[in-house]
């Protein structure tokens, strides 16, 4: 019933992450968006509308069964590029720009035989050097290789966000964390 005065987010305060497996469960209703931030930057300049902006690699979180918008894919919150990697894509982003190397690694109907609509959702992260992967309810749906030399991600904070605009909920539980070697 309160609206966000701009994204915000809850910020893990106890590390970096740099490669990583993370696991979280998340449910949200359809009224709006949520994500989880993952190697970010936590944005505290005087241009943020609060304390708690965050910007970089986001897991898109919805409450909607069709493509593109949906949940999983990898966006680019408060960067340049937008939607960098879709549910299904193979993605190779290079300094020239986003290179799709496969498509169809999910289709829009086993899409909605994974994802459970009004429900929880298993989510799964895999980060090891440029190389990210994000699984749902145990299946892999998009697997992306950031090579561009400036934008690449390879270490910051962990976050969830709560998205401006319509109000709206997310819940999140069974947070796990692990640190992968290189």
């Amino acid at each position: 019933e309160n609206v966000a005065q701009g994204n915000t987010f809850l910020i893990w305060k106890d590390g970096v992450l740099k490669d990583f497996d993370l696991r979280i469960t998340f449910r949200c209703n359809a009224t709006n968006n949520s994500g989880i931030q993952y190697r970010s930057k936590h944005i505290v300049d005087d241009k943020v509308r609060n304390k708690w902006v965050v910007r970089g690699y986001q897991h898109e979180l919805r409450n909607e069964l069709k493509f593109p918008n949906t949940s999983s894919f990898i966006y680019d919150e408060g960067g340049k590029r937008g939607r960098i990697c879709l549910v299904g894509e193979v993605v190779n982003w290079e300094a020239d720009g986003k290179k799709v190397i496969k498509s169809g690694l999910m289709t829009q109907e086993e899409f909605g035989k994974t994802f459970k609509l009004d429900d929880w959702n298993d989510v799964a992260i895999i980060a090891r050097g440029k190389r990210i992967q994000h699984y749902l309810n145990g299946k892999l749906i998009l697997d992306f290789t950031d090579n561009h030399p400036e934008w690449a991600l390879t270490e910051g904070i962990l976050a969830v966000q709560l998205h401006a605009g319509k109000p709206m909920w997310a819940e999140f539980k069974n947070i796990r964390l692990g640190e992968l070697q290189p």
